[in-house]
């Protein structure tokens, strides 16, 4: 029986691709980093006397008045000693007016040498010694009435008062001990910390410096943690001049109006800053751009209609494209279609996108807020 020698199958047909020609535009830049929140002011509440805590009217997590009585710690021997202290005064001043009245006496005799010039010195001097003593009374009778009204610790400022640390009953040291916070929220600060790379960029263009800078047009939009926008704009108000060594990051920190109280300390949020712009920058589809290796891709289509790996640095966002910083240079065709069926030195059928949302994204990113 005659083998008949079985027929090579014919070679797949090249795939079908779409493609976009890079080019460069004017585009808006859509950074978002981690944001954290902060309170616009934190204070500590200590108290300035020992004792005994003997009644705390305060609700904790509530918001409080600046004066309001937060604490009252027990009294007695701060009492007792502002009365003695008023005592010693009433007792100082009783001596001065006697030795102004010897003085007064005295001076009159001593202009018919009725009475010898020391006993008029030694008289000033008394009067001297007792005004003296007047005021150190005065000093320690001032200084007990303060430490009597500091035995009731009042809000030094309006806002959110914390929970308690020590409660009722509970011995208070002194200024070691701390009984509580308050916190000042509206407004209220989001910090973020650019990477370094994304700080060195900014460094080298005069632009993003001043739009970035305290009292720069820049502003901050926020999403909250269910992915809704944070209905208000925020203003960058600092920059710390100094890299924190353990990260080689930056903090910049914006500030907020928070009147409704949306915006919480510790919290996490998205923070995207608008209004930066890119000259002669090359946008393409999220689509386009693969991960491989930890490295970011995409398939470039040559002349010969051969797919080509290269690799690219992509930045940040513009609209739904990526922001491509270095990889690509304009006219080359980039594969945003067909990128699963394909690989390096594959020969493909390609055609321009036929997506319009698409091409209409890349030429008109430039316009985004």
């Amino acid at each position: 029986m005659a083998c008949s020698k079985q027929e090579a199958a014919p070679p797949p047909p090249p795939s079908e691709v779409a493609y976009i020609v890079a080019q460069p535009a004017t585009v808006e830049e859509n950074l978002q980093f981690v944001g954290q929140v902060e309170a616009y002011r934190t204070v500590q509440v200590r108290a300035q006397s020992g004792g005994v805590i003997l009644e705390r009217p305060f609700t904790e997590g509530t918001q409080v008045r600046a004066g309001d009585v937060l604490y009252r710690i027990d009294a007695v021997t701060a009492d007792a000693d502002a009365r003695a202290a008023r005592g010693r005064l009433s007792e100082a001043e009783a001596r001065l007016a006697n030795a102004e009245l010897m003085a007064s006496r005295l001076r009159p005799l001593l202009v018919g040498n009725a009475i010898a010039k020391q006993e008029v010195d030694n008289a000033e001097s008394q009067l001297l010694q007792a005004k003296a003593g007047v005021e150190q009374a005065r000093g320690a009778a001032d200084a007990a009435e303060k430490r009597l009204k500091e035995t009731v610790v009042r809000a030094e400022i309006g806002g959110r008062v914390g929970r308690t640390l020590l409660e009722v009953g509970a011995r208070v040291a002194g200024v070691s001990d701390l009984l509580t916070t308050i916190d000042v929220l509206d407004p209220v600060y989001v910090s973020f910390r650019p990477s370094a790379a994304q700080q060195y960029r900014w460094a080298r263009d005069a632009e993003a410096r001043r739009e970035l800078a305290v009292g720069g047009k820049a502003r901050v939009v926020l999403f909250m943690p269910d992915g809704s926008e944070f209905p208000r704009l925020g203003r960058i108000d600092f920059v710390d001049p100094v890299v924190d060594a353990r990260t080689g990051t930056q903090q910049y920190r914006a500030r907020f109006e928070n009147g409704d109280r949306l915006l919480v300390p510790g919290q996490f949020v998205q923070a995207r800053i608008r209004g930066l712009s890119r000259d002669s920058a090359i946008v393409v589809p999220q689509r386009a751009v693969l991960q491989q290796m930890g490295k970011e891709v995409v398939y470039v289509v040559n002349d010969s209609n051969k797919v080509v790996l290269r690799e690219v640095q992509a930045t940040g966002w513009s609209g739904n494209n990526w922001l491509i910083e270095t990889g690509l240079t304009a006219g080359e065709k980039v594969v945003v279609d067909g990128v699963q069926k394909i690989g390096p030195g594959a020969t493909v059928r390609a055609k321009p996108v036929a997506d319009s949302t698409a091409t209409a994204a890349i030429s008109d990113s430039g316009a985004r807020r």
